[in-house]
């Protein structure tokens, strides 16, 4: 196992930012405000050949009347009690503080390795800014700057000085990415914690609970997943707060890098404006989709096939995904997810011969030939497979001008209709077939 490393303070001291500077990426949201940060998250880093784990925490405040404040509490207590070394976080600017002293006195409890990061020091020399820190009790403290990355790795050999180098680097976390994205309050972390069986994730009937994406690897019948748990999408005039444009943002970015999305839906307020804008985004970035409608057990009076029948209405590429009615509280389906994830994986990396696609080409012709434009008629020559992951087609043609958007829809549909691909886009393209100039012209 890889030492895990857990950064804890008071809030707004710069856990985050040292959390990026260390994850050597911009996986924490950093703001000046505080109780930005609300769950854990985690990254792995290197030093000198050590692998280890870096975990940010929510500013530790047991006096404040923040929302989430005992869940942010509760978040950083895991961390605490599973990490192997723990550095506290201060701000030497503001000097040390009633629950900086309080946040020290929690954290010489556990016994564990112990080191102080003074943060925010902009003279490195200067120890006459260190001095007042010495009060917290704790023995090795080092002088850091977060935003411009001074000494962090002279903090990290401190904090790691009881492990030993090992030879090996360790892999990332390899399966199936999975995103669960949705809007704000649909129960995205919910699903997330009753499928790990444990609080990985603040859980709050509020809307805008999670800021960050959060990473989880996970087996689940001998496969490997990751799955990533996202920020909800507000429309644009409800992002009063900056955070909120960088959550979208990162929500975005989530969908990029995953393979498949499972897309949560409200079922009491059925498929919204934002619940299509993400469904776009889904279909754009070519990722494969599942719908899940959460909440069911708390609707009533509503048939699933008519209910199912409005949102596959609403957005046309949610016709050729998997739906299931779930209820991430009680856990109602929730075992069915993983089935359904499989084989929409399985259709994004399936391939069809280009026999087969002539073959497809030439009976859907026949039975509805393209039609006559301005004397000239649309031939289509061939069609192939280009990629996967979405799979991708080309259809080598005279005139692409000659395509009209009712007759691609009709041969799109019988593609469907023929291979299915349930769960993931199709993509298809037009190329004029170049001619071969010694032969004569063809009409």
């Amino acid at each position: 196992m890889k030492p895990k490393i857990a950064l804890v303070g008071r809030p707004n001291v710069g856990k985050s930012a040292l959390f990026n500077r260390i994850a050597r990426t911009r996986l924490a949201i950093v703001d000046e405000a505080e109780g930005i940060t609300r769950d854990r998250l985690y990254a792995d880093a290197e030093l000198f050949g050590l692998d280890f784990e870096v975990i940010d925490t929510g500013g530790i405040d047991p006096r404040s009347k923040a929302q989430f404040n005992d869940e942010i509490k509760r978040q950083a207590e895991i961390a605490i009690e599973e990490a192997d070394s723990l550095i506290m976080v201060v701000d030497s600017r503001v000097g040390v503080t009633e629950l900086d002293l309080e946040v020290a006195r929690i954290l010489q409890k556990t016994k564990k390795p112990l080191c102080l990061a003074v943060n925010k020091m902009d003279n490195l020399h200067n120890d006459a800014g260190m001095t007042p820190f010495y009060q917290l009790g704790i023995e090795k403290m080092i002088p850091v700057s977060a935003e411009h990355g001074h000494q962090i790795a002279e903090l990290l050999e401190t904090a790691l000085e009881t492990f030993e180098k090992k030879e090996v680097t360790l892999k990332e976390p390899e399966g199936v990415k999975v995103a669960i994205v949705g809007k704000p309050n649909v129960g995205k972390s919910s699903l997330l914690n009753f499928i790990l069986e444990e609080e990985r994730c603040c859980v709050s009937p509020i809307a805008g609970t999670t800021r960050d994406s959060v990473d989880v690897a996970i087996t689940i019948n001998d496969e490997p997943y990751v799955l990533i748990d996202t920020a909800g999408i507000r429309r644009k005039r409800a992002e009063h707060e900056v955070v909120d444009k960088f959550a979208a943002i990162r929500t975005e970015k989530a969908i990029e890098r995953s393979d498949i999305c499972l897309l949560l839906l409200d079922a009491q307020e059925g498929i919204s404006v934002q619940d299509k804008k993400i469904a776009n985004w889904i279909e754009e970035k070519g990722k494969g989709c599942i719908i899940l409608i959460n909440k069911w057990d708390l609707f009533k009076g509503v048939q699933m096939e008519h209910y199912l029948r409005a949102i596959r209405e609403a957005v046309p590429f949610l016709a050729h995904c998997p739906a299931l009615f779930i209820s991430a509280k009680t856990g109602r389906n929730v075992e069915k997810v993983f089935d359904s994830v499989s084989e929409v994986y399985s259709n994004c990396h399936k391939r069809v011969t280009t026999h087969q696609l002539n073959k497809f080409l030439e009976a859907a012709m026949q039975r509805n030939h393209p039609p006559m434009i301005t004397g000239k008629r649309l031939r289509i020559y061939y069609m192939a497979q280009v990629s996967v992951a979405p799979p991708t087609f080309v259809m080598f043609v005279n005139y692409p001008n000659l395509m009209t958007g009712a007759y691609k829809k009709y041969l799109y549909n019988q593609f469907r209709k023929e291979y299915k691909f349930t769960g993931t886009p199709i993509p298809m393209y037009l190329k004029k077939r170049k001619t071969n100039h010694a032969a004569p012209n063809n009409p």
